[in-house]
């Protein structure tokens, strides 16, 4: 027998427990399938999470989510190659009771989020790919396949959260292949120092946090910038281009890191 749900979720980042949670909440039988080990598993992004589109669907998600640090200051530097010119906004305004913009790290945020979305009351299966999507005869998407035994599930909704690659959108014709000029690619180095050390090279107190965005020959002339972002106790520093810049190059990412 063919399980059925009112919502099938394909995926387990931002987008993906975001949908599943919303479902969920709605009192909606939901299925959540990710391919990871768990949510978060293959995610090695760090980020900054803008507080308000979360506060919608989780309005005190400050009171445990693994936020890094709440940022009151933004710099931007333009390089050359033997000086730099550059501007700051920092305010103390920021440091209000709910903070709008924090530094995450994907791989912890994630499987906390997926912790919200099965307390919800949606079913989530890890370990799991779907390897393509069941229609009916008049080509109408009413379920997917899975590498797993007996693996079909029948739902009325399919909600692709894959990411950016999207290989079953793909594959069902929903939407074509991106473009090397559409995408970019990053690259980054995680460097771990004590939240005291952090806290005095950028004169900030705890859970204070400050975010670097830098341009200019850094990138040899590709497309893109390089950032650096503060953490609880590590730095995070990158560099990211467009993917057809990398390709018409021959430059690594991991060299121009």
């Amino acid at each position: 027998m063919v399980e059925t749900f009112d919502a099938i979720v394909i995926g387990a980042g931002l987008s993906g427990n975001a949908a599943a949670y919303t479902l969920a909440r709605a009192g909606l039988s939901v299925l959540q399938i990710e391919q990871g080990e768990y949510p978060g598993s293959k995610n090695v992004q760090g980020a900054i999470l803008y507080a308000d589109a979360l506060e919608k669907i989780l309005p005190n998600f400050r009171d445990d989510a693994p936020l890094e640090r709440h940022i009151i200051e933004q710099r931007l530097w333009m390089l050359d190659d033997q000086s730099y010119l550059g501007t700051h906004y920092r305010s103390e305004s920021f440091n209000e009771d709910k903070p709008n913009r924090y530094t995450i790290l994907r791989a912890p945020f994630d499987k906390w989020f997926s912790r919200k979305v099965r307390e919800a009351g949606a079913m989530v299966i890890c370990e799991t790919t779907v390897t393509g999507l069941v229609k009916d005869s008049s080509g109408r998407v009413i379920g997917v396949q899975t590498d797993r035994e007996n693996g079909t599930v029948r739902a009325d909704v399919v909600i692709l959260a894959e990411g950016v690659n999207a290989m079953l959108a793909q594959r069902a014709g929903l939407r074509g292949e991106l473009a090397p000029e559409h995408v970019a690619l990053a690259v980054k180095e995680m460097h771990f120092l004590p939240s005291d050390v952090i806290n005095q090279r950028f004169n900030i107190k705890e859970e204070e946090g400050v975010v670097i965005e830098i341009a200019g020959p850094i990138t040899l002339g590709l497309m893109g910038t390089a950032f650096l972002y503060t953490n609880t106790e590590s730095l995070a520093v990158g560099i990211g281009c467009l993917v057809s810049d990398f390709k018409e190059s021959g430059q690594s990412p991991v060299a121009l890191l």
